[in-house]
């Protein structure tokens, strides 16, 4: 059990013990980098990695010449921009499944098409501008792939969000 509370620690806290794990283990801070951006943007139930405060450390990192600024934008770019794409597809792949239930408070057909009527208008801002909204960031792209936005569309505006955000 004390192993669960330091995992849950360290990725909770994680913005204060990167400079150690840069010291310790070199290159694999990328690896891990690349995992907490993905699993944040590209799994539903995770808002509550630290996305932001670590790309601010990150940045710092990298100014204190202990990382890789190339190295790390594009593997941050990437992390963000892949998770975001799966949570899309997870999005889209249960959305249709779960609407065809029964109507029920949340999951019925009005609320679909009331989604699909908003990405369809806002679609593209809302990619956009949820990246820089933490909790908003993880839901943003699944409800894109439930409301059935454009994939095109939606990767021109996750592309976009990602180099603006990383």
């Amino acid at each position: 059990m004390e192993i669960v509370s330091v995992l849950i620690d360290f990725i909770l806290h994680v913005d204060v013990h990167l400079a150690n794990f840069v010291q310790t283990y070199g290159a694999w801070v990328y690896a891990l980098l690349f995992a907490i951006i993905f699993v944040e943007t590209g799994v539903v139930v995770m808002p509550f990695l630290p996305g932001d405060s670590l790309l601010f450390v990150v940045g710092a990192l990298c100014g204190a010449g202990l990382m890789s600024l190339p190295l790390a934008m594009s593997l941050l770019i990437a992390a963000a921009i892949l998770g975001n794409q799966s949570n899309y597809a997870i999005g889209r792949y249960f959305g249709p499944k779960v609407f065809q239930w029964e109507n029920s408070r949340f999951f019925n057909k009005r609320a679909f098409e009331q989604a699909h009527a908003f990405y369809e208008k806002y679609g593209g801002v809302t990619i956009v501008a949820a990246r820089f909204m933490p909790f908003l960031r993880t839901f943003a792209p699944f409800v894109a792939g439930v409301a059935q936005m454009s994939r095109p569309k939606f990767i021109f505006y996750d592309v976009a969000g990602a180099l603006l955000w990383v």
